[in-house]
């Protein structure tokens, strides 16, 4: 019987002083910590996930304008799942529950299929494997096109990362990206720019005052292909993130005015793509019948 909790099933992992808490409702991390120190802000299991916290985001990140796209001469409606702008955000999966194939001690695999429906008529099948390591957690996602036709898709997680025993205010954050991207009032993109004043993130700032809900592009990227995110707090611990080249985007947010988080902890989402990608096709992954799609990234506290 599964659990009653609107997170679903808790799958412990352990490792030395790591602990995580993967849940089946979202394939969501709800907990990650390393002693006594969050990694990640957690949540209670009995609560519903406050801001996508820790969820997987397929088969899409981020927005979509009017929930409508074109794709191989037809047009598709999605849910306005974010109706106070108009657009379907984070995907189909933030909120399905999915199934566990394989667990161990510092490991679980899960498993969604998605049905297909009018506004995402591909039967894409989303597996995603947590590991924790010695450097820390590491998330692996395959996507797999189980039908006959090239489905259109995107992934992002939407972890928000702990400041620790401080605030956000009281922290840095490093962002190695060379583009950031523009938006309208609606948090669409518009275009890019070179990054400069508040968005130029490659050496750690202060975020004090900051507010953010912005999205980078171009990540620089380290001699194993890797680029990282670090918020280090007031106690001089750093939350450390990678994403490999199959996540050539990332999205920071500042949870400014978001029940649930209130600026209490920073989102960082590595992303295949930006927000709109179903319209613009701009990073775009087609997944040909048959064919899957894996990307790698992880988070750590040094």
């Amino acid at each position: 019987m599964t659990s009653p909790y609107p997170t679903g099933d808790q799958h412990e992992l352990r490792l030395g002083d790591q602990v995580a808490v993967i849940t089946s409702v979202g394939a969501s991390i709800r907990e990650y910590r390393v002693g006594d120190r969050d990694v990640v802000l957690p949540f209670a299991a009995e609560s519903l996930a406050p801001a996508f916290s820790g969820a997987v985001l397929a088969p899409w990140p981020n927005r979509i304008r009017d929930g409508v796209y074109g794709y191989r001469g037809k047009t598709y409606q999605l849910h306005l799942s974010e109706p106070p702008r108009g657009v379907a955000i984070h995907g189909l999966v933030a909120h399905a529950r999915f199934d566990a194939l394989e667990q161990s001690a510092e490991a679980v695999t899960l498993r969604h299929d998605l049905v297909p429906t009018p506004g995402y008529p591909w039967p894409v099948r989303v597996e995603v494997t947590y590991r924790l390591t010695e450097r820390g957690l590491d998330v692996t996602t395959v996507a797999t096109n189980l039908g006959e036709d090239v489905a259109p898709y995107g992934l992002g997680f939407h972890p928000w990362l702990s400041p620790g025993p401080g605030t956000v205010d009281e922290c840095t954050l490093q962002v190695d990206a060379q583009r950031h991207v523009t938006v309208d009032n609606r948090l669409l993109p518009t275009g890019s720019e070179s990054v400069s004043g508040v968005f130029d993130l490659r050496e750690p700032k202060p975020l004090a005052g900051v507010v953010l809900d912005d999205a980078w592009l171009e990540p620089i990227r380290d001699a194993d292909g890797l680029s990282w995110i670090r918020l280090t707090g007031s106690d001089g611990r750093t939350v450390a993130m990678w994403a490999d080249e199959t996540l050539p985007a990332w999205q920071v947010c500042t949870g400014d005015g978001l029940e649930g988080i209130e600026r209490g902890g920073v989102a960082a989402e590595p992303m295949t793509c930006i927000a709109d990608a179903f319209r613009t096709c701009d990073l775009l992954v087609e997944l040909e019948p048959g064919t899957a799609h894996e990307a790698r990234w992880g988070v750590g506290l040094v």
